[in-house]
């Protein structure tokens, strides 16, 4: 069975990026895939380099029984372009700002979350982005969560056919 390595990027690394990580380590855990599928989170910005995610972002995973707390945000880099399968974004200024970062011959690594989102999930009729929660109340990160949880459960389902291949 194949590897494949995953990079989730957000704007700061404290909200939506580590999110992502926490929910598809769990999800890849109990599709017994964690040996096949690498995840690792991101941002696109500096700010928060060290830190570890936002408190909201913890305490309400931490309600869904995801843990966030040992995760530190860092800065995404051309590297990571060389290191990751995917270089997956929460909206379209990150992948913009990705697309800055890596080589011309690199851009097919750049994908959405929500393009992972399975279609018969009608509840997020289409949406694109992953909501920024950061300068919101409590309900936006559990719609983080909520989407997180859709689009990854859809990125396995899109994933399993490549590790068999």
């Amino acid at each position: 069975m194949k590897t494949v390595s995953i990079c989730f990027v957000c704007l700061g690394n404290i909200c939506r990026s580590p999110t992502a990580e926490g929910v598809m380590r769990r999800l890849v855990v109990e599709a017994k895939l964690a040996e096949h599928i690498l995840i690792d989170s991101a941002g696109t910005g500096d700010w928060h380099i060290g830190q570890p995610p936002d408190e909201r972002a913890q305490h309400a995973a931490g309600q869904r029984g995801y843990e966030l707390a040992a995760l530190r945000g860092r800065q995404i880099a051309a590297v990571d372009f060389e290191r990751f399968d995917l270089l997956i974004a929460m909206d379209d200024k990150n992948v913009v700002a990705l697309r800055q970062v890596c080589a011309p011959d690199q851009r097919d690594k750049i994908r959405l979350l929500m393009e992972f989102v399975p279609e018969a999930d009608a509840r997020w009729g289409g949406a694109r982005e992953v909501v920024d929660p950061y300068f919101g109340g409590a309900e936006g990160f559990e719609q983080v969560l909520d989407q997180c949880e859709a689009a990854c459960r859809g990125l396995i389902a899109a994933l399993r056919p490549h590790l068999q291949a």
